[in-house]
């Protein structure tokens, strides 16, 4: 009995209206029972309280292709072995599903598209035909990567996790001339259903729609080539066609039993797998698909990568783990640049291999890299936080320059070694992370000698000073430059920043925290007065000019609880999948940070710019975050920042009152890369505000 106590918990939870969240707690991975099998996966994709689309269909047929779409329904259901009715039941309702939805999402169907084969396993759930197209629609939308085609973008991206995970494997079918397009486009077009029976299918996306994550299926794939590895190596010798069709095949062998291990082990190399993959792929695999030249360039990176991207924030963050999850990624940085730019600033986890003895000296390039092979096992073996199995190599983030980097980390490859990635932007991006912090956080820095500090000084001294408003005299200072130190251990700030939130006035240890400027001029800020949550109404008095100003922080007290006050009737706040959520066309950037409280709890969160407002998410796990506040950018009066902790900001909500600002509420966040995000909340304040005069 108490084995099944699960099974009675997810049917309450069922009846209760439950999330995905809710649905993996209880299954914890296992296998579905039939009954409730329809619901949980109609919770799992969102799907349970949406309309009825069907019933807008005219029931005509008159798609240009529509006698090649109905031979092709009927040519694979004839595969099913059902009886003669239930054919014909199924090809019509099959037809049906596939014109509406070429009409409604106005798509054309194309033979072997994958379409039909992943509608079908739907209709074991014997649900109505509306309710499986909102499935198909959702597991489309949600799980099938854009550019399932042959070359496109999907397969360029699988080939470098391939090529991360086993660069032998993948020499010999790039040799072979074989690419990931050629026997994988069938398993992703259709979650694997066209090479699979029905019952592996359904087991496999029982656990699959549970985990929430649209990239799994790169996983799965990963390990349907790594299990069958030794067969492949086996034949190099064969032909171009026989290895393809050995390839095409190789998830036919998949049975029930082998679903759960199979689907184990992906989540184990997803693991060990930078997160920056999923990070930086995914609004070109999931996102909404145009023509712009923004996109075309983003396209064009993925197909010229030379292998897997490192984002800077994951090195950083990574670096800074004192307590890493066993097997999880931990980095060994190689910094590539010539010694002269490594000896004018570098981080002190960094091993220098210089990328010029590579043409110039190669025996002493070959001593250096058996040099980092030795440093880095060593680093593995004491536990070091320099030292990791996976090698992130970093050039200068200048092109000219990078090429031969790029040489390097060839060479690597070309040794088969595994867990080669390359840092996105190079030097540049960590000393533009850093920010004022660079003397704190690189080792031997030189603002003379450092190329990047010289390139900053050119572009400063031919920028135009922007215009303050003039009840502003401070505005310039965050943009000039914020901080984003990412400190070395998480536990160390969590504490400082407790310091600083409960005891304002003894953290104030600025020589300038009286009100006087930098040249001796007595500075006197417009007045501020808070007002308590109840007098709130969050509306600007009209006709009054609005006020937006940029400032270090003064140290006041912080009105945190009032982000966890009451809310008003019926104002619940919203439950959103965060891929989902970033895929929205308006997003103009999203920076991951940490929501601030006056109690000390920091809470992991996302920091959401559109053109007109600022959106708080807060992780739930499982892929979800919660919006907690809307926040409309022209109610944003003031941003500053805690003088000797720059990187915790607080943003002010409020309007004029006379000659002060009336403060009607605030928000404070930790931001790594706050120098970025801090310019651009203020640039587009700055545009709303000129728009509405």
């Amino acid at each position: 009995m108490e084995e099944n106590m699960w099974i009675i918990e997810l049917e309450s939870a069922l009846l209760d209206d439950c999330t995905v969240n809710e649905v993996y707690g209880i299954c914890q991975g296992k296998q579905l029972p039939e009954a409730l099998r329809p619901d949980v996966w109609q919770v799992c994709l969102d799907v349970r309280h949406k309309s009825d689309q069907m019933s807008l269909f005219n029931e005509i047929y008159d798609l240009p292709f529509q006698s090649q779409l109905r031979e092709d329904c009927k040519r694979i259901v004839e595969r099913m072995g059902n009886d003669e009715e239930d054919k014909v039941s199924v090809v019509s309702d099959l037809e049906s599903i596939m014109t509406f939805y070429c009409k409604n999402r106005n798509l054309q169907y194309e033979p072997e598209n994958g379409w039909i084969e992943l509608l079908l396993p739907l209709f074991a759930l014997k649900l109505n035909r509306s309710d499986t197209f909102n499935l198909f629609e959702a597991i489309r939308d949600t799980y099938i990567p854009k550019g399932c085609k042959p070359k496109g973008n999907v397969f360029h991206v699988f080939r470098l996790l391939l090529l991360y995970h086993d660069p032998e494997l993948c020499t010999v079918l790039d040799t072979k001339k074989i690419t990931p397009d050629l026997y994988s486009l069938t398993w992703f077009q259709s979650l694997f259903a066209n090479c699979s029976s029905l019952s592996v299918i359904i087991a496999m996306w029982d656990l699959y729609f549970q985990n929430a994550d649209p990239f799994m299926v790169f996983f799965l794939a990963l390990i349907i080539l790594i299990n069958g590895r030794d067969q492949i190596m086996a034949m190099k010798t064969s032909s171009k066609e026989d290895i393809m069709k050995f390839l095409i095949n190789m998830p036919c062998a998949l049975e029930v039993d082998d679903v759960p291990d199979f689907c184990s082990l992906a989540q184990y190399y997803a693991l060990k797998t930078p997160s920056s993959f999923k990070t930086d792929y995914l609004k070109a695999l999931y996102g909404k698909q145009n023509d712009s030249p923004r996109s075309q360039e983003e396209s064009n990176k993925v197909s010229q990568a030379l292998c897997l991207p490192v984002s800077v924030y994951e090195l950083v963050e990574n670096s800074a783990t004192e307590f890493p999850v066993p097997d999880a990624v931990r980095f060994f940085l190689v910094d590539c640049r010539p010694a002269e730019q490594y000896n004018a600033g570098h981080l002190s986890t960094a091993f220098h291999l210089d990328c010029n003895l590579m043409l110039q000296e190669p025996l002493a390039f070959a001593t250096a890299v058996q040099g980092l092979l030795t440093a880095q096992k060593q680093a593995i073996e004491v536990n070091s936080n320099a030292g990791g199995e996976h090698l992130c190599f970093m050039g200068s983030g200048r092109v000219e320059e990078d090429q031969y980097t790029h040489m390097v980390v060839a060479s690597f490859l070309q040794k088969n070694t595994h867990y080669v990635s390359l840092l996105t932007g190079g030097y540049a991006s960590i000393h533009d992370y850093f920010g004022d912090h660079m003397a704190d956080c690189l080792e031997d820095h030189s603002v003379s000698k450092c190329l990047v500090c010289q390139q900053h000084n050119v572009k400063q001294s031919k920028t135009v000073p922007l215009k303050a408003p003039a009840t502003t005299p401070s505005s310039s200072d965050l943009f000039s430059k914020f901080s984003a130190a990412m400190k070395s251990k998480s536990a160390e700030v969590k504490g400082r920043l407790m310091d600083i939130i409960v005891n304002p006035s003894g953290a104030n240890g600025a020589p300038n925290a009286g009100g006087a400027s930098s040249n001796g001029a007595q500075s006197l800020p417009a007045q501020e007065r808070h007002v308590s949550a109840k007098e709130r109404n969050g509306k600007r008095y009209r006709n009054v000019a609005p006020v937006f100003s940029i400032d270090d922080e003064n140290e006041d007290a912080y009105d945190g609880d009032e982000r966890d006050a009451p809310q008003p009737a019926g104002d619940t706040k919203e439950i959103v999948n965060l891929n989902q959520y970033f895929k929205t066309a308006d997003i103009i950037n999203a920076f991951k940070c940490q929501d601030v409280h006056i109690n000390g709890y920091m809470y992991d969160s996302h920091l959401i710019i559109t053109p007109t407002h600022l959106v708080v998410l807060r992780e739930l796990g499982r892929g979800q975050a919660q919006i907690m506040v809307r926040r409309p950018l022209a109610s944003i009066v003031k941003i500053t920042a805690k003088k000797r902790h720059r990187d915790l900001i607080t943003f002010k909500y409020g309007f004029p009152d006379g000659d002060g600002l009336l403060i009607t509420d605030m928000d404070r966040f930790l931001i790594p890369n706050a120098t970025e995000a801090t310019a651009l909340v203020s640039k587009h304040i700055v545009q709303v505000l000129d728009n509405a005069k």
